[in-house]
């Protein structure tokens, strides 16, 4: 199972040229519904607004070396191993879905394109990569959604709780594990089970990218340049002056108190 390439095995069943049409497809899902996303939030207007408003508020001009550093330094400090999170569970799980998610995407684009016709003589590496990304995405997705969530952790509300922010990391985690089934009871020769989890996989996928409006999907591409634009602009003597967070009040006194955790 680990070794095949579930993309290949198919290809008698689904040309090849579908299977490439569909990639394809995500992408164009994932790109019009970004879009949408800036449009309706403003957030590309927000982003430019707050940097210009840094740019005029800067105390210091960073070199265009200085600026490299802190963009490399961030990419990999903030964004490459997530540090804002902190050391503990959260990051652990974030890390595992992040990369797992990585790989599981890249070697299926991968074998779609590359090995999916008939003949092809898949490398090893790609379909264990495949299988490895897959369980990863699956560790870190679960452990967040029964252990780590937010509303679950603090306000102690019940894990089947859902909400449309949780449809990306559903959709995430039952295409991984949609994944994983339909490999294995294919390599099983299971053929209704094959075939059943291959839709599910197919239809778990068209949720996670065909729902990038709707979900955090998006998220994920505001993120990183939010963190270089703060970095930047702390470097430069520029500070927003944000609010601080509702659980950590000022100084004087004043904040919102937490509700103590219900207990189910």
């Amino acid at each position: 199972m680990l070794m095949t390439n579930p993309f290949l095995e198919v290809s008698s069943t689904i040309l090849p040229i579908v299977m490439q049409s569909f990639v394809i497809l995500m992408i164009a899902f994932v790109i019009v519904g970004t879009l949408f996303d800036i449009a309706h939030k403003k957030n590309a207007k927000y982003f430019f607004e707050n940097y210009k408003k840094g740019k005029d508020a800067a105390t210091k001009k960073l070199s265009s070396g200085e600026v490299a550093s802190i963009v490399t330094k961030t990419v990999a400090n903030d964004i490459l191993t997530t540090a804002e999170l902190g050391v503990g569970q959260r990051r652990i799980a974030h890390l595992l879905g992040m990369y797992g998610s990585i790989l599981f995407w890249t070697c299926s684009a991968i074998m779609i394109f590359a090995y999916s016709s008939a003949g092809a003589n898949t490398p090893n590496i790609l379909p264990m990569l495949w299988h490895v990304g897959a369980i990863m995405t699956c560790l870190g997705g679960y452990w967040f959604w029964f252990f780590l969530r937010v509303d679950v952790s603090a306000e102690a509300n019940k894990w089947n709780r859902i909400i449309r922010a949780d449809l990306f990391v559903l959709s995430l985690v039952a295409g991984a594990t949609f994944g994983l089934l339909w490999s294995y009871f294919q390599s099983s020769g299971v053929p209704i089970l094959d075939t059943i989890f291959l839709i599910l996989f197919g239809l778990s996928n068209v949720v996670l990218f065909g729902g990038v409006y709707w979900s955090k999907f998006a998220h994920m591409f505001y993120k990183p340049g939010a963190a270089i634009q703060k970095n930047l602009s702390a470097a430069d003597g520029f500070r927003d002056d944000l609010p601080p967070p509702a659980d950590k009040p000022k100084q004087f006194g004043l904040g919102i108190k937490r509700e103590s955790p219900k207990h189910y």
